[in-house]
């Protein structure tokens, strides 16, 4: 079976290794099940396989199976609460072979091909629509953070100190602070970067691959900030920080906060470690 390089990473645990070896079993199952004539895997996949689908009736969708990490486990359930308003369509979803069918974007251009601050302008008209109030099954900020919390300065000591202490230590600072005064909790994406806001003909933009979570709206802004899709830099760091948040009224200083505290968080996985996400907290670290 055909697998897109980003994935090759999944056979590094036995996990990954056993999750590989169903896929094509799953794969055929799903397509027997919903009627689907499937394309080759999309090749930009890292956390999912996912594939063109084409149903019976001429819908033009797209198969994903999810790798069983925890963050996107409640992926369904947030398309399904935003119904396809902003976000792709949830058509079908298998939870047990952690599958999903939903609407293809078409033509499915990635919002980092616009100039920044254009594409700055397309996610603060999506944002507000996606936030929508929100509990059970998803699981809130503040237990996300907690956890954040803890598992930082452990994979930080076993990744063997890769990046200064004092950067954990303003992390888990603005942690601390964060989380018990939070505003209104609404559905929040944990990964709403310019690669995961797709062109598309039912609206101009629609939003794929939520990693949702229950928490304040300043949280949601992050991804946009901290991600290299719209420039790598201190400066472009900092301009989007300031012109989400301006945008949309939310309270700099909290999206700073959360900025370096998830971005920190996130920035080691097992034995790798995500150099630009360092990059980025130390630059809001030492000139936000």
């Amino acid at each position: 079976m055909e697998i897109p390089e980003g994935l090759a990473w999944v056979r590094r645990v036995a996990t990954g290794r056993d999750w590989l070896a169903a896929l094509p079993r799953w794969r055929d199952e799903c397509a027997e099940r919903w009627s689907l004539r499937l394309g080759p895997p999309f090749p930009y996949a890292f956390a999912s396989l996912a594939m063109p689908a084409d149903l019976p009736d001429g819908t033009r969708a797209v198969l994903k199976l999810q790798y069983p990490d925890p963050d996107s486990r409640h992926e369904a359930d947030a398309l399904a609460h935003w119904a396809g308003d902003g976000a792709v369509r949830l058509l079908a979803h298998d939870p047990e072979r952690r599958a999903l069918l939903v609407e293809r974007c078409l033509p499915g251009a990635p919002l980092h091909e616009l100039p920044p601050d254009e594409a700055l302008d397309v996610v603060a008209g999506l944002l507000p629509r996606l936030w929508r109030p929100a509990g059970a099954p998803f699981t809130p900020l503040a237990e996300e953070a907690a956890g954040w919390r803890e598992s930082l300065p452990v994979n930080w000591e076993q990744a063997g100190r890769p990046y200064e202490r004092r950067l954990v230590d303003a992390a888990l600072g603005r942690l601390a602070e964060l989380v018990d005064d939070q505003g209104e909790q609404v559905l929040v994406n944990q990964d709403l970067h310019a690669g995961n806001v797709l062109r598309s003909t039912r609206e101009p933009w629609l939003v794929i691959d939520p990693k949702p979570l229950v928490g304040e709206r300043e949280f949601a802004v992050v991804p946009i900030v901290r991600g290299p899709e719209l420039g790598h830099s201190p400066a472009a760091v900092r301009r989007r920080l300031d012109r989400i948040t301006g945008a949309l009224g939310l309270d700099r200083e909290r999206v700073l906060g959360w900025t370096i505290g998830q971005t920190l968080a996130w920035s080691i996985d097992a034995d790798a470690v995500f150099t630009n996400q360092v990059e980025v907290v130390r630059w809001l670290v030492d000139g936000s």
